[in-house]
């Protein structure tokens, strides 16, 4: 449970850094990312301070959600799906720049990789809860 919430946490503090100090505005794909991992970070962490076994009930599904979003920008990015991705403003980044990588993969990846890795370790706390 810790794992994922500081998975949950460190990609939150991230997305954060990237938009308030680098100043590169969010596109809209990732605004719903957002919104389902920001309360993960909240609720897997009061979890753990609790050792609430059972918050994969209440985390699972904005995970599995949030991931969907992610693979939908994903693929977006990748070219797979044919409506392009564009900018929130017509000054601001393209998640398609490559300013919008980090250790060479895409932010989008990143964030279905973060989703899906969170959801796995939830589901492994649903088989040690049970």
């Amino acid at each position: 449970m810790f794992a994922a919430w500081f998975l949950s946490l460190a990609a939150s503090l991230s997305v954060l850094f990237i938009s308030e100090v680098l100043g590169q505005s969010p596109c809209h794909l990732c605004w719903l990312q957002r919104a389902f991992m920001f309360p993960l970070a909240v609720i897997l962490g009061i979890a753990a301070w609790r050792s609430d076994l059972s918050i994969w009930r209440y985390a699972v599904p904005l995970a599995v959600i949030g991931g969907a979003i992610a693979l939908y920008h994903w693929l977006l990015y990748a070219g797979v799906l044919p409506e392009p991705i564009t900018p929130c403003t017509a000054s601001g980044p393209s998640c398609t720049d490559d300013a919008m990588l980090i250790l060479g993969l895409p932010i989008p990846a990143l964030s279905f990789l973060t989703f899906g890795v969170i959801s796995a370790l939830l589901l492994q706390l649903r088989r040690i809860a049970s």
